[in-house]
């Protein structure tokens, strides 16, 4: 027998579930629907309420009914089963899903929603504790005339009274009132703003007031999904152009202003003719992959004298774990081979510190890469790059994960590939590596795990590593002059994650830092400095020219260890950053804006969020200053319990000796002609 949830109805505050059976074999007269919470492991029993006829039944709930309070837990995930507890038998049948809801308001601060998990099974999600300054509406769009915004007009079956929706300019603090009179469905409203009401030069942000059972309530709009397919920008007369933007923490602003001259356009319509190169260089590109794959296919014996390769990121760096082994193999073993993989951007660099390098998909690149005995890299080499027999490849990997790997990531929606031909490209890559280095049991165990990795893990720690175990203060501060840091001031690190949604077109990526440099400045600017270390796409589109006398950008900067020792307190979200700066003992403040948003539609987690960080969490922007003044107050963490439970569990096998371990590692191989 099988069970699908078909529908979701609102009556009277509770809420009725539709299911469709297929192959009934039985009347179903002691059957009952199990709701199981994934995380907790509680359970919910609920009858049938009706059955309309063969293979149609109803069930009725009261979503307050499916959540409770406890200390970590803020989001319910419940699995619903079907169980047939006749006498004879039972049948345990879980339930699929056909049905996905947008999300409906509980309470000002809990909201419900239906879904479907990776393999099709239904999931009724319940979030709690979310903030009653937001209103989450439908879509918002730019027509000819209006700006249209449409939303939900009940709170769990209670009607909202008197809406009222405001547009409030940013610059001088002037108002646009508009009443709601539009019902576009029973239960959603519309809503339009006449375009021409909108101030010229003006930046204006969207907020709801309303009624809710006799309480008068002000929120700002907001919309978690993405904008694309809604209608973002208008031309008005007098070469006018008007904008809908969505900013960090999921707010909307309108923004109205001079449309480009014809000069700038003449010059976008160059940007035009510069896309045409980009394509000829796409083919180009193509024609020199399956002159690549050609030379792959070539036999070739290895050189006589030991020949090492190293890469970092695709060639992109001469940096991390590869960079760290490289350094102490010239030290100790300069009579052997070493030559860097890289792309071209990286030739200065080599050049100016006298290491060998052989450019990327050339035909040099193909025959080093062949004749070499040892590849050491810390991403994955491309599938078509033949590994030889006599080759011995090692693979650092780049950090200790936090965020689902592998086969462990479900549903995988990258463009130009399948869950399953990921996966299994995944597996058959890393199964060429025949050494694998972890920095502890619990990466050890994900990486069995995600990568289906069957040959040798080193569990030596991180080689990048050595330096935050091993240098001395006074080379700390040659470090901050290197890098143009005031001595006489504390450094603060805010290095967040690259998300997958920070983009508005190809080719153009946006950010916006969600705290106020301002409001930084004001708290802590005469005596600390803050330092960037974001993604390269997203450092190209901010603005800081501003705030040069306390903000450092270091995003490319090639070496994060030497930021990591500069700084006394490291602010993150979701990057794996924060395993590597434990080694100081400094604290680590998490600021996750937009936690279940990145959660829920981006990549799951293998740690529990909300419990198992070695600091606290700021979930917004007034908790974060208050925070950082705390941190900056209490510099080192070895008698914090927390953290010190998390650096035992993550750290503490690293003597700052990893990348002799792993140099011997492959002397071993070497004397033992392996």
């Amino acid at each position: 027998m099988r069970a699908i949830l078909s529908g979701v109805h609102q009556k009277k505050g509770l809420q009725v579930l539709e299911f469709e059976l297929l192959d009934v074999a039985t009347s179903l007269e002691h059957a009952y629907m199990l709701f199981v919470e994934k995380n907790s492991l509680a359970s919910v029993m609920k009858p049938i309420t009706k059955v309309l006829n063969h293979n149609i039944i109803r069930v009725k709930i009261d979503a307050q009914d499916f959540h409770f309070e406890a200390a970590d837990q803020t989001e319910f995930e419940w699995q619903i089963f079907l169980v047939d507890n006749a006498t004879n038998f039972k049948n345990v049948v879980q339930i699929e899903s056909e049905y996905l809801s947008d999300r409906h308001q509980l309470e000002l601060t809990s909201y419900y929603q239906f879904n479907s998990d990776a393999q099709g099974m239904a999931l009724f999600n319940i979030r709690t504790h979310q903030s009653d300054q937001d209103f989450m509406i439908n879509s918002v769009n730019l027509t000819d005339t209006d700006l249209e915004i449409t939303g939900y007009n009940k709170i769990n079956g209670t009607p909202i009274k008197n809406q009222r929706i405001i547009l409030q300019n940013r610059l001088n603090d002037g108002k646009l009132d508009y009443p709601v009179s539009q019902t576009m469905f029973a239960g959603m409203f519309k809503v339009g703003i006449p375009l021409t009401d909108i101030p010229k030069d003006s930046v204006g942000e969207l907020s709801i007031k309303y009624e809710l059972a006799g309480q008068e309530i002000n929120q700002r709009l907001i919309i978690s999904k993405s904008l694309s397919g809604q209608s973002v920008e208008a031309d008005l007369p007098g070469n006018l152009v008007i904008t809908i933007e969505k900013r960090f923490d999921n707010g909307l602003l309108v923004k109205e202003f001079q449309g480009a001259s014809l000069l700038e356009k003449v010059a976008a319509a160059g940007g035009k003719a510069h896309g045409l190169l980009e394509v000829c260089r796409l083919v180009q590109d193509k024609l020199n992959l399956a002159r690549m794959r050609f030379l792959f296919k070539a036999g070739h014996s290895p050189y006589e004298n030991t020949t090492i390769i190293f890469e970092s990121f695709g060639g992109r760096q001469v940096s991390d774990s590869p960079y760290a082994i490289y350094r102490l193999f010239q030290t100790l073993y300069p009579g052997i081979t070493m030559i860097w993989s890289i792309d071209r951007s990286q030739k200065a660099f080599c050049k100016e510190n006298q290491i060998a390098y052989v450019i990327r998909r050339t035909s040099k690149w193909v025959r080093l890469l062949e004749k070499s005995q040892f590849w050491i890299s810390n991403a994955r080499f491309p599938s078509w790059v033949k590994k030889p027999s006599y080759v011995t490849y090692i693979q650092t990997w780049h950090g200790t994960p936090l965020k689902k790997l592998g086969l462990d990531i479900e549903n995988v929606s990258m463009p130009g590939t399948t869950t399953a031909k990921y996966h299994k490209n995944f597996v058959r890559e890393a199964n060429r590596w025949d050494a694998l280095v972890s920095p502890n049991d619990y990466s050890t165990q994900i990486f069995r795990s995600a990568f289906g990795f069957n040959n040798q893990i080193l569990k030596v720690g991180y080689p990048r590593n050595d330096e935050l175990i091993n240098t001395m203060p006074d080379e700390i501060t040659e470090i901050k002059n290197k890098l143009g840091i005031p001595l006489d001031k504390k450094v603060v690190m805010y290095a967040p994650t690259y998300r997958d949604n920070q983009f508005a077109e190809k080719g153009k990526y946006t950010f916006e830092l969600p705290f106020s440099l301002d409001d930084f400045r004001k708290s802590f600017g005469e005596d600390t400095v803050l330092i960037l270390r974001m993604h390269y796409l997203i450092s190209n589109a901010l603005d800081i020219s501003d705030y040069s006398d306390f903000v450092y950008d270091f995003s490319n900067y090639p070496n994060i260890s030497d930021l990591y020792l500069a700084s006394d307190l490291l602010i993150t979200d979701y990057s794996s950053v924060f395993f590597d700066y434990a080694y100081l003992k400094r604290p680590i403040l998490f600021y996750p804006y937009d936690y279940h948003l990145y959660k829920e539609e981006l990549r799951g987690f293998y740690l529990n969020y909300e419990r198992d960080l070695p600091g606290k969490i700021a979930h917004n922007s007034q908790e974060l200053l208050a925070e950082i003044h705390h941190a900056l107050g209490h510099p080192d963490m070895s008698a914090n319990q927390q953290f010190m439970n998390f650096y035992n569990r993550f750290c503490a096998i690293n003597d700052g000796l990893s990348s002799l371990k792993v140099v011997n590692y492959v002397m071993h191989q070497i004397e033992s002609g392996v």
